[in-house]
């Protein structure tokens, strides 16, 4: 079966590629996905053993900052239907979930985070949907190609 690539966003201050290796056995679930496009790539098309370039967004330095891997398929988010927590959906229940949530295991942290501007100035990485104007999905596929230049760049 063919490996999937992803791009997965998240804010270093709301959690880090360093929190994902410092978890314990450096895996956590991607919780907090809101949107159905970003739902139904997680519920539909990931599978364990896919690879993601995760990027911190919304700070100093925007850009991938390391491999993690998909290493439990989709189920349901069940932050959706705790009351309190800053993913409640009240339309989402145990019964009815909603949203879904992968479990990602920290692979490899780059030596230097490859910038978003490195990105969009890249001639093949310019069709990136985190390199297009108004894209704030914060789980994207990427093709394999995309992914090792990534990877090179960031181990230059």
């Amino acid at each position: 079966m063919a490996r999937n690539y992803w791009l997965f966003k998240s804010e270093p201050s709301e959690f880090s590629i360093d929190d994902l290796k410092n978890r314990p056995n450096q895996t956590e679930s991607w919780d907090g996905v809101r949107n159905y496009q970003a739902r139904n790539f997680m519920r539909d098309d990931m599978k364990c053993g896919d690879l993601g370039l995760f990027y911190h967004s919304n700070c100093d330095e925007v850009g991938v900052a390391g491999v993690c891997e998909i290493t439990q398929e989709a189920h349901p988010d069940h932050t959706a239907w705790e009351k309190g927590n800053k993913h409640f959906d009240e339309k989402s229940s145990p019964e009815n979930p909603r949203w879904v949530m992968v479990a990602v295991t920290w692979k490899e942290t780059f030596p230097r985070t490859v910038t978003l501007d490195e990105i969009k100035a890249h001639p093949k990485l310019q069709n990136m949907r985190v390199a297009q104007r108004g894209n704030r999905l914060s789980i994207t596929p990427v093709t394999k190609a995309e992914f090792e230049i990534i990877c090179k760049a960031a181990r230059k």
